[in-house]
């Protein structure tokens, strides 16, 4: 069993100015369909959603990056952050090479900062 930790923080305004400069494409290229609908439910908060989110991606990336070739060996999108029905983050794996990791995530965020931390298993 290897435990492998990843951490990333981002400012949000960063997600934000690529958003809006990028649009669909950005949007399409790093969140999937689920995670897209729940950013944008929290209305004045999103781009603080979306930036946890990419951090979470980031750290997750960070936490993994032994198991996988080169790091084209995996999309964004690849990784899923959802929450379960208390609001806590839960991540799915969307790659075969990832089908035994087991992913603990915490995601916290204020207008400025979003921040992810990560512990894999596998």
């Amino acid at each position: 069993m290897t435990i492998k930790t990843g951490t990333d923080i981002i400012e949000v305004n960063r997600i934000e100015d690529s958003i809006k400069s990028l649009g669909e494409k950005f949007l399409e290229r790093v969140f999937t369909k689920a995670e897209i609908e729940y950013c944008e439910s929290k209305k004045v908060t999103k781009y603080e959603h979306y930036a946890a989110r990419f951090a979470g991606k980031e750290a997750i990336f960070k936490a993994i990056s032994p198991l996988l070739e080169n790091k084209f060996s995996i999309e964004w999108t690849d990784i899923e952050i959802l929450n379960d029905e208390q609001g806590r983050p839960y991540v799915l794996l969307k790659k075969d090479i990832l089908k035994d990791v087991k992913i603990d995530l915490s995601l916290s965020h204020i207008k400025e900062y979003a921040i992810a931390s990560v512990v894999a298993i596998y």
